[in-house]
């Protein structure tokens, strides 16, 4: 694997406000030797090692996106989550721009244990679409028209941004582990790699890429995003 530094800056780690932690009281024990101290009772995060670990994770997301890679066949390479309300935007234009399914709103249980049932509604979304593009519901009654309207827009808000996925994805890039623990928990048990922001209140041996940082900071959650980004549409030129 070839690998490059992806011009990580630990001055523009700190701008980001990627070394706060939470307080003290909720360090995990398993992230104890990604902080490097205590500033006003909350763990500074060791910006050393998170640009060591998110250096890592984009060379991974970097093999991903290569077009020699065979291996990919009809799986999606990338799934990125993050449910939490002030992050949904950015997750979303990232998601679009990249061209890669993502999740914004609850992670549904069974989007990857139960994907058979799944993969069905998002057929059905897509048919909806289709058909309503096509004119197909003009023949109905307003209130028909109105009913599947409404089953569209709902359909919509929870497989909306899966209607690229196809198969399993070869990864799934999480921002907060605790906040989608049920997704980390689903893509392990189905062997699906997993990329991840993990803060100091998470365990960052249940994750196969952990970055650790704040995941909680619109700012940090952006810088890393933005890497993700340049690195994808760089690999898909």
């Amino acid at each position: 694997m070839s690998e490059t530094n992806f011009n990580i800056v630990i001055d523009d780690l700190m701008k980001a406000g990627i070394h706060i932690g939470h307080s003290v009281s909720k360090l995990h024990p398993k992230m104890k030797n990604f902080v490097s101290g205590i500033k006003n009772t909350s763990h500074i995060i060791d910006l050393e090692q998170t640009k060591k670990c998110l250096i890592e994770a984009l060379n991974y997301i970097k093999e991903l996106f290569k077009p020699s890679d065979g291996g990919i066949g009809n799986r999606e390479p990338l799934l990125l989550v993050g449910t939490k309300p002030p992050f949904k935007k950015i997750i979303e234009e990232t998601a679009i721009i990249c061209d890669i399914p993502y999740v914004i709103e609850r992670w549904l249980g069974g989007t990857f244990t139960n994907f058979d049932i799944v993969s069905k509604r998002i057929k059905h979304l897509k048919e909806l679409e289709e058909k309503e593009k096509k004119g197909e519901f003009e023949k109905y009654t307003k209130y028909e028209r109105i009913k599947i309207r409404k089953e569209i827009s709902g359909l919509e808000r929870k497989f909306g941004g899966l209607k690229k996925l196809e198969n399993f994805p070869k990864a799934v890039f999480i921002c907060d582990i605790v906040k989608d623990k049920l997704c980390l928990k689903e893509a392990k048990e189905k062997n699906i790699k997993t990329i991840a922001i993990v803060h100091t209140n998470a365990d960052p041996t249940l994750v196969d890429f952990p970055i650790p940082a704040n995941d909680d900071a619109i700012s940090s959650v952006r810088y890393i995003l933005e890497k993700v980004k340049e690195v994808i549409l760089k690999e898909k030129k």
